[in-house]
């Protein structure tokens, strides 16, 4: 693969790192039962500070895991509502031999 397209095995590190802290996984399960929702309200519920869960969406977005939208709310405020990405993997012994096989190359030393 080229250009700024990351290798299947890359995409799968991505996903693991960011579901890999607790944080993030009450994230996904908030967004995924509860739906849509803005960042001072998901940082309320799940109650962590408002960058802390800023940082955590940033890192579940770069992964492809959860999208986001800026909108106007009916008082004019920006709020940036973030949701659940469709995904989905079956992590087997096999997968991750596979996945190993698409590593971005290491530079020869």
């Amino acid at each position: 693969m080229k250009g700024d397209q990351p290798y299947p095995g890359d995409e799968l590190l991505a996903m693991l790192a960011a579901l890999a802290n607790p944080h993030r996984l009450r994230i996904v399960a908030a967004l995924s039962s509860g739906g849509r929702n803005y960042i001072s309200r998901m940082a309320r519920e799940i109650g962590i500070s408002r960058p802390l869960m800023h940082l955590h969406l940033q890192k579940l977005e770069d992964a492809g895991l959860v999208t986001s939208r800026l909108e106007l709310s009916a008082d004019g405020k920006a709020l940036n509502y973030f949701e659940v990405a469709e995904f989905a993997f079956h992590l087997t012994p096999a997968a991750v031999a596979d996945a190993a096989k698409t590593l971005t190359p290491k530079p020869e030393t």
